[in-house]
């Protein structure tokens, strides 16, 4: 059964859910576009709280929120809506089609973008010159809720409108918001390509991969430690200055102990190592 909740993502609910209509299911692509620039003058990209907190608390930003806030230079993501609500990041006109309930589903995603941003020193023009991680699992959340991987306009390939009402209408899949009925906007100019099919995830290693005898086992190399640190940032626990991976250090202890304080667990259940259930819940992607 599809999950309300993308697994992993951070929720900050609004609390104004309302129905969908029923019929075929969707997804809408946006980018943030909350600055512009040029190439010849790049500006750096907002911060990803300010974008959190702009739609789950701002009030004109609860007014226009999507499902889910999507960073994808981390991979982070901030839920807003259940998978089963409409949300609001498109303007659906009163008499006319409907574009935010138009579906079983209508799933709405906003990357954290705008073109010609820069971070970490490089710009980048386009969203799919990101590294977009991430939309493996975001791809997979949306594909368990009958959105089919095709785009039934085209992908998007340049900031240009292109709608039609009776392919919004009759059509499964996913749509960006400059193929949306009723709207103006002309993102997201790009879009990743579809994921192979579901992520495969990396097996529990037991908890004597995690220790040196009674200690935690510092020092010791493994590209698990890299994903799993990675996926330690995205769901809002990472406490790394630098890395994470491919050593394992004490900030991969502390980052996993907040983990697993975030996911219930208290006193000495929740410290070093990671126990099945924690591990199974992170989705730390096969290595």
């Amino acid at each position: 059964m599809a999950e309300l909740y993308l697994p992993g993502a951070t929720k900050l609910l609004i609390g104004d859910d309302a129905p969908t209509d029923g019929g075929k299911p969707k997804a809408i692509a946006h980018v943030t576009w909350d600055r512009n620039a040029t190439a010849s003058k790049p500006q750096n990209l907002v911060p990803y709280e300010d974008l959190r907190t702009y739609f789950g608390k701002n009030p004109d930003g609860r007014r226009s929120a999507p499902h889910i806030l999507w960073d994808p230079f981390v991979g982070r993501c901030t839920q807003f809506y259940p998978a089963t609500s409409r949300s609001k990041s498109v303007v659906d006109l009163a008499g006319g089609t409907r574009t935010n309930r138009a579906g079983k589903v209508v799933l709405q995603v906003e990357a954290l973008f705008f073109p010609y941003c820069r971070v970490g020193g490089k710009v980048y023009a386009k969203l799919t010159d990101t590294p977009c991680k991430g939309w493996a699992e975001l791809n997979a959340w949306v594909r368990s809720w009958g959105v089919p991987d095709v785009w039934p306009m085209g992908r998007p390939n340049g900031f240009t409108s292109d709608r039609s009402e009776s392919v919004w209408e009759s059509k499964a899949g996913w749509f960006g918001h400059n193929q949306t009925p009723e709207n103006k906007h002309t993102d997201p100019g790009s879009w990743p390509a579809f994921t192979s099919g579901p992520k495969t995830y990396e097996p529990y290693p037991g908890a004597s991969f995690f220790m040196n005898g009674t200690r935690p086992a510092l020092g010791k190399r493994s590209p698990i430690f890299t994903a799993m640190g990675e996926r330690l940032v995205a769901v809002g626990c990472g406490r790394y200055k630098v890395g994470p991976g491919p050593v394992l250090g004490q900030a991969d202890v502390d980052s996993y102990e907040a983990w697993q304080r975030k996911q219930g667990f208290t006193g000495s259940d929740a410290k070093w190592p990671p126990g099945r259930t924690t591990w199974d819940a992170l989705k730390v992607p096969n290595v």
